[in-house]
């Protein structure tokens, strides 16, 4: 509990002589000093002008010159995260997710090179809590394949993709799947409902199967509220799980944002029972320009091994994002 309590006095006091600091004075994009910023800015430069390159020149090998002037989805971002929960060790996490995104290798198709399918990110309880969709990567699960694009607008109709590759590793893991997607807006209202379904098979961890159902709407230009319903089940446990979760997410300023999440997250159908119910609040500060963030979340934990009762958890994470637009100069 120490550690939490010095962890958040530290980002308290950091938040605090950022904004009466580099509001007032500096740059007001940054919370960093000019000697950090020198130093930061060419190497997130150097890092994002390799990463755009590479994906651009396999594109461009494997599909047309197209490569040279479409938009791609490449990145990498590399993040610290520390995690505190009372009863349990203090523990920290340096990883990095990726993809390389290869648009024009034909009309429809795309080759995707990648870390850390959703199918491997463990039960639904280890991905709430994570403080993004996507956790950063410690090795093993390089996914490489190629996606059939659905050519539907699924706020019309159904959209569905269908991809298949290898995950590296030894000996190496095919696998297959299938996204379906649809966009609902209710009543010509402002909400509106997004369904997202899939069904994979990794050759190693068998079937799996997820939907997820995401209600919201914006409450003013400044507030957006979330009802989040998901359902998983994967052949390796052979346990459905299922969360209900409601978010409202709220916007500070251009630099700064706030989550209020509450969530409970069980098991089976026959016999359910709750297994942790959960409130979360998320910190979320744009330290340098988009591309250096700061999260910070405390959160009330009633988990079932517990007895339901309640126990404090806190999590803490740097991370960096490398992507830049693409300037055929450089090429």
């Amino acid at each position: 509990m120490k550690k939490a309590l010095m962890i958040l006095v530290a980002c308290a006091s950091l938040g605090a002589h950022a904004d009466t600091h580099h509001d007032s004075e500096g740059d007001p994009d940054s919370d960093l000093p000019p000697w950090v910023d020198e130093r930061l800015d060419p190497f997130h430069q150097s890092v994002s002008q390799w990463v755009e390159n590479t994906s651009r020149r396999i594109d461009s090998f494997f599909g047309t010159t197209d490569a040279l002037s479409v938009e791609t989805d490449s990145y990498l971002r590399i993040g610290q995260a520390w995690r505190w929960r009372e009863g349990d060790a203090f523990d920290q996490d340096l990883g990095a997710s990726f993809r390389l995104d290869l648009p024009t290798t034909e009309r429809r198709l795309r080759l995707v090179i990648e870390s850390d399918p959703e199918e491997t990110r463990g039960t639904l309880a280890e991905q709430e809590s994570t403080l993004a969709d996507e956790r950063p990567d410690r090795g093993g699960r390089l996914r490489i394949g190629i996606n059939r694009l659905g050519d539907r607008d699924k706020a019309l109709q159904w959209n569905t993709q269908v991809g298949a590759g290898i995950r590296a590793r030894l000996p190496p893991d095919p696998y297959a799947r299938v996204i379906s997607q649809r966009l609902w807006t209710l009543r010509d209202g402002p909400w509106q409902l997004e369904s997202d379904n899939r069904l994979s098979w990794f050759n190693k961890d068998g079937y799996s199967a997820r939907t997820r159902w995401d209600l919201g709407r914006l409450l003013d230009e400044r507030r957006h509220l979330r009802f989040l319903t998901n359902v998983q089940w994967r052949e390796e446990v052979d346990t459905l799980e299922f969360s209900e979760a409601v978010e409202l997410n709220r916007r500070l300023d251009r630099r700064r944002a706030l989550r209020y999440t509450a969530a409970v997250l069980g098991e089976s159908i026959s016999r359910p029972r709750v297994e942790d119910a959960f409130l979360q609040l998320r910190y979320r500060r744009d330290v340098h320009r988009g591309i250096l963030f700061l999260d910070m979340a405390p959160a009330l934990h009633f988990p079932r091994e517990a007895g339901h009762d309640p126990r404090w958890a806190m999590t803490l994470r740097l991370e960096m994002y490398f992507r830049r637009e693409f300037d055929r100069t450089l090429l």
